[in-house]
């Protein structure tokens, strides 16, 4: 392996203690050797017979130096599917952390596959007569241990930065090697763990971040559609964190960009639009996973069990970006939830949202009819704050007036979406085009005269008469 590079002025500068970072790499180097070199010696008195926790760490060992002829001799005086221990709590960890609190005494000896390891080892363990889907007591399987503990990156020290970037790497191509070898021994990818959530393996490669095992499981034939026990698919569970790289490799293999939750209805774009919403405090709004979902087909206006859809979330939340988006897709803000709310409702029913004007002024050039009530006649909380009755008045006033055709018009083409805008571009007048793709430019009446001074009265609205 490279040697650490030296430290720089600046650390010198800084006051680092030379001491201390010799020491820190030194047992960086350590983890690192151990991590990836270990060679464990193996040996059995050849005047006694081995009992049985000999034999176990002894296969331990000859697993993780790689030994595949003496992993063979172990294997050959055992029964192919006899539980072994594990006495060196390799797989502890993974097991305690995706499954049960409690490590089972005995496991599957193919479970110890998911140890980091050369392929050699691997394949000596998938030895004819073994069953590959053999499980311990909880329902694991041996590619459901290496999927929970998947090797992962992280952010390392600067001075050792390639060789962690080498050893996650190393680590990361062992583990796909040998989840294709147990993909291709006839595992069933698609059986879900015996518990309460009922994951399958697709749904474990997206918990922990597996990203190359995605595309490994959906070559092998695991569905990629498959619900847990709560209705959540592997694609759920992806766009629920903002995974643009998981997301976009579901997707490519065939995931249904239009799949909703039995209990609630709610969408795969539902639950990406509400990750950005409850995401983004602070930081930059990621709109990759909505655009992923988009592009691939997913629909903006389906409603959940309770008649929302996704632009009704970003609405409520009075989320620019996400609207910008969703109506750029052809989201239509004139579909009612099942209380009958339409986009504008819900944006005003938010005092917060009164604050943001120019969003406000998009929603009443596309609302039509400009309805402010819902189907029990209510208005939103929003409106009725008495600091909010100059603005209550006016919109009431302009809710009761005739649409312009014009404006009438723009609704129409702005809900054909994105495919239309190339054949608008090339067939409508530029100024015309830009009336219909601009941002809202107008909250048009029959009578603009009339309406120009009632309308100017009311902060953040304007109108263009013609």
């Amino acid at each position: 392996m490279n040697a650490p590079q030296s430290w720089t002025p600046t650390d010198r500068e800084a006051g680092v203690d030379h001491k201390v970072k010799s020491e820190v790499e030194s047992t960086l180097d350590s983890e690192v050797e151990s991590t990836l070199d270990s060679e464990l010696s193996y040996s059995v008195d050849s005047d006694s017979e081995p009992t049985q926790p000999s034999r176990d760490v002894a296969l331990h060992d000859a697993i993780l130096s790689g030994h595949a002829p003496v992993i063979g001799d172990i294997l050959r005086n055992r029964s192919a599917d006899s539980p072994i221990h594990d006495p060196a709590g390799l797989l502890g960890k993974a097991h305690s952390k995706a499954f049960l609190p409690d490590q089972p005494s005995a496991i599957p000896h193919l479970h110890l596959t998911a140890i980091p390891t050369k392929e050699q080892s691997p394949r000596s363990l998938l030895r004819p007569g073994a069953e590959p889907d053999k499980r311990d007591q909880r329902g694991v399987n041996a590619v459901h241990v290496l999927l929970a503990q998947w090797p992962k990156g992280g952010v390392p020290r600067p001075e050792v930065s390639s060789r962690f970037e080498c050893s996650v790497a190393e680590r990361q191509q062992q583990a796909a090697g040998c989840l294709r070898l147990l993909c291709g021994s006839g595992l069933d990818l698609n059986a879900g763990l015996d518990s309460e959530s009922r994951e399958t393996a697709l749904h474990l490669a997206v918990r922990y971040g597996a990203l190359p095992a995605v595309s490994i499981l959906a070559s092998h034939g695991a569905n990629l559609n498959t619900a847990d026990r709560h209705g959540l698919m592997p694609l759920h569970m992806a766009v629920s964190t903002l995974n643009h790289a998981i997301t976009a490799s579901l997707l490519q293999h065939g995931a249904d960009p239009n799949a909703a939750m039995t209990r609630t209805g709610s969408t795969v774009l539902h639950m990406a639009v509400i990750a950005v919403i409850t995401g983004n405090r602070g930081r930059a709004v990621d709109l990759s996973c909505i655009h992923a979902l988009l592009e691939h087909g997913a629909l903006p206006d389906t409603q959940s069990r309770a008649g929302r859809t996704a632009l009704h979330e970003a609405c409520t939340a009075g989320q620019v970006e996400v609207v910008d988006v969703l109506l750029s897709y052809g989201a239509d803000v004139n579909v009612q939830t099942g209380l009958g709310e339409n986009c504008l409702f819900l944006f005003l029913d938010r005092e917060a949202n009164l604050q943001r004007t120019a969003l406000l002024q998009e929603l009443l050039s596309l609302t039509c009819p400009l309805t402010l009530r819902n189907s029990a006649g209510l208005l939103p909380q929003g409106l009725l704050l008495p600091t909010h009755q100059h603005q209550t008045r006016t919109l009431l006033q302009l809710s009761m007036q005739p649409p312009h055709l014009q404006h009438l018009c723009r609704i129409h083409l702005r809900l054909q979406g994105r495919h239309a805008q190339p054949h608008l571009r090339a067939t409508l007048p530029h100024s015309l085009y830009d009336f219909v793709y601009s941002k809202g430019v107008t909250v048009r009446c029959a009578s603009p005269v009339r309406h120009k001074r009632v309308i100017g009265e009311a902060q953040g609205l304007r109108t263009i008469d013609k």
